[in-house]
């Protein structure tokens, strides 16, 4: 687990500190440099600019003339990188520091208890620098302030301060919804969408995902509104009433049987993609697509691709737990009901995920290569679903 919550958070560190030239920086009136989530902010020299961070609770930038650099890493204590030592190991990973020495600067941010602070050098594909961190934390989330400099000397040390005590924490309110304790049978479960959990950055040992607070959960129900047109009960039945009945795999369906209509059945394997270009105006790549599709459809008829729309009713259930439009009782009764349904149609956790690659690549038009990355990796993780066996007995054991 805490091997896994390392490589995630060193993934997402991927703000480059980018010191060069020379020069001292021009004083100038201050601005608020705040994360992309508002939870929390710091004060800058007005022309500073900001970088992308590429996590909504942190923050990046660096002096317009490039001598200097400032990030800070947030890590919510009920989300996916939860631990400090995650956070100061992936920092130590990425930055390459060394030379690591306790300054002694303990109150330098305010709000921040259990504060360590060290002068230390650092190391990013090359680029050497000066570095100052700080490790401490709230009630709601861990941090790291980092600040890179060419020079650290008496002068910067003194700003490196000021912006430490301009620090100001927003936490979000959290709700009432409960996080539910994780079963076998609720993390087998979780393991039907947990490619998906896991590209969005949220815990796939969480049914949702993620421990709700007002933030999370106005993030769920936008996406839900966004991507499915949900936006209360109603809408939101009517969305796993159409993947119960339908899905993407009855057009699916449609589809090869109208190639097959179109002459493809009876043309040879290795012709099909000539076949494909030359009668159906597609490119090179989406006739290989394609012609992989129909072959499976031959074998598998609509289970070729039906395991990405059961993935989504799963993954649906859980966003209508975490956002109110299901209580905890009803997602996770119907979330069962469609686990057992899979485990019977499906042989392995291997021929699940098959037919859902699949699945997403008709509808995404694109490859699946990253998504089945993932999935390998996630088939490594010592809390991995996909260490449970297929055909354990799924029960109600919350």
């Amino acid at each position: 687990m805490r091997k896994r919550k390392q490589l995630w958070l060193c993934l997402s560190i991927a703000f480059f500190l980018a010191i060069s030239g020379c020069g001292n920086m021009v004083p100038s009136a201050e601005a608020e440099f705040a994360s992309a989530d508002g939870t929390i902010s710091i004060m800058l020299e007005e022309s500073w600019e900001e970088k992308d961070a590429k996590e909504d609770g942190w923050i990046g930038a660096s002096s317009k003339n490039g001598m200097d650099a400032v990030m800070v890493i947030q890590s919510v204590k009920e989300g996916r990188f939860a631990g400090r030592e995650d956070v100061e190991e992936a920092v130590k990973t990425v930055y390459g520091i060394s030379g690591l020495e306790e300054s002694g600067d303990t109150g330098i941010i305010p709000g921040l208890t259990e504060t360590e602070s060290y002068r230390c050098k650092l190391d990013m594909e090359g680029t050497v620098a000066d570095g100052y961190i700080v490790y401490g934390e709230t009630d709601y989330a861990y941090y790291a302030f980092i600040y890179a400099a060419r020079n650290m000397d008496a002068d910067t040390l003194e700003y490196v301060r000021r912006i430490g005590a301009s620090f100001r924490e927003d936490a979000p309110e959290r709700v009432n919804t409960p996080v539910v304790e994780t079963t076998d049978t609720i993390l087998w479960m979780n393991g039907t969408y947990a490619v998906l959990t896991t590209l969005n950055g949220h815990d796939y040992t969480i049914f949702g995902g993620t421990f709700p607070n007002s933030d999370c959960v106005e993030r769920e129900k936008e996406m839900l509104d966004r991507q499915w047109g949900v936006t209360d009960r109603a809408s939101a039945d009517e969305s796993l009433d159409w993947l119960r009945s339908e899905g993407h795999r009855t057009r699916f369906v449609e589809e090869m049987d109208g190639l097959a209509k179109a002459g493809l059945a009876s043309v040879d394997k290795e012709e099909r993609v000539d076949f494909l270009c030359e009668n159906n105006d597609m490119t090179q790549e989406e006739a290989e697509r394609y012609a992989r599709f129909y072959e499976a459809y031959e074998e598998k008829g609509e289970d070729a691709i039906s395991a990405w729309d059961y993935s989504r009713l799963v993954m649906l259930l859980s966003s209508y737990y975490v956002v109110g439009y299901y209580s905890e009782t009803e997602a996770l009764e119907e979330a069962l009901e469609v686990s057992r349904m899979i485990q019977k149609k499906y042989g392995s956790w291997d021929t699940f995920t098959d037919s859902y690659m699949m699945g997403y690549e008709y509808w995404a038009k694109e490859s699946s290569d990253y998504r089945r990355l993932v999935y390998e990796i996630l088939q490594e993780e010592p809390d991995s679903p996909y260490r449970l066996p297929w055909d354990m007995k799924l029960v109600k054991d919350w």
